[in-house]
């Protein structure tokens, strides 16, 4: 198995080229709508997954909420393009503002408590939001959710058809991993591992512990809402369904299957989790039982998830410093 990781951490600009072509050719040799929606129902749980896989498993702090900065990007985006006229891209930069400052709103009180506390704090807003979502009939228009939500455009273009939502969608999803693995290569993602890796310490060495969890809390929402925004625009109606707290534990769960702390594991988390349960659809009475087992089964197997605590740079650089076969140094 190690001679594998050091394979792919040698080759991982390769294999990431590799995939990303992959990815691109997909729609054109699969002509199938259902296929196709399944992939950006993929490619919409891989940004949430991301998303939560920034603010649990690079900076620590457990969410049970997440679903409602998810919900709250949809709404953004859906009454501001129904109601107001907005454009696909002003919708989802709104989005992303909204859900950014609602997680500053949050996490200025909540960062402080952390740990299981922090988790249910989370979970107490994901219920809130849910219920103003149902509740706030003048803006939300309540159970009946918001129809009729305008196909998204860009630069005059609709966006109509199941390819060329895919495409939206995969670009979408690769900004995020650039975002997200920038943010983790910078001073940022450093001051980040040191927070989780011992909080103690991180203050001893004079980082700005809640000055750090915030900026994370606030990027981790702002993408959630990306997903959301994108999300309303391609269904074209959203309710408060949509955003249970459900939601949230199987995005969780997405993230602990691929690696807590692994942007790859999140891709593979978030793809595997979203076509077994569709995969298993002929088996409707047995296919959760199924699904469930193989979850506990990957518990106990390998509790760390798929690709957790596997770093593959610091993988490659190991293999970088160790010398050949054979030749030693002097």
């Amino acid at each position: 198995m190690n001679s594998i990781y050091q394979a792919l951490a040698k080759r991982q600009g390769l294999v990431q080229i590799l995939l990303l072509a992959a990815a691109a050719v997909f729609p054109l040799l699969v002509s199938n709508p259902y296929v196709i929606r399944l992939s950006i129902l993929s490619g919409i749980f891989i940004i949430l997954s991301l998303s939560l896989n920034l603010l649990t498993g690079f900076s620590g702090q457990i969410s049970l909420g997440h679903i409602a900065f998810y919900g709250i990007g949809a709404y953004t985006a859906a009454i501001l393009s129904k109601n107001f006229g907005l454009n696909f891209l002003l919708c989802m930069v709104a989005a992303i503002v909204v859900t950014a400052l609602f997680g500053l709103l949050l996490g200025l009180p909540a960062l402080k408590l952390g740990g299981y506390y922090l988790a249910i704090v989370t979970l107490g807003f994901s219920e809130i939001v849910r219920l103003v979502e149902i509740n706030w009939m003048e803006l939300t228009n309540g159970p009946l959710g918001i129809n009729g939500i305008p196909k998204p455009a860009l630069f005059g273009i609709k966006l109509s058809s199941p390819r060329a939502y895919y495409y939206m969608c995969l670009l979408l999803v690769v900004l995020t991993i650039v975002v997200i693995r920038n943010i983790l290569e910078s001073r940022i993602g450093y001051a980040l591992g040191t927070i989780r890796g011992d909080e103690n310490a991180a203050k001893f060495m004079g980082v700005n512990i809640f000055r750090y969890k915030i900026m994370a809390f606030m990027v981790s929402a702002g993408i959630a809402g990306l997903a959301g925004a994108f999300f309303a625009q391609y269904v074209t109606f959203i309710d408060p369904t949509s955003f249970a707290s459900d939601q949230s534990t199987l995005v969780l769960i997405m993230v602990i299957f691929g690696g807590i702390g692994s942007l790859p594991g999140s891709v593979i988390g978030a793809v595997v989790l979203t076509l077994v349960p569709e995969l298993l659809r002929s088996l409707m009475e047995y296919r959760m039982l199924i699904y469930g087992v193989v979850l506990v089964f990957m518990m106990l197997v390998r509790p760390e998830g798929l690709l957790g605590k596997i770093n593959f740079k610091h993988i490659r650089q190991r293999c970088t410093a160790e010398p050949p076969d054979g030749k030693e140094g002097s």
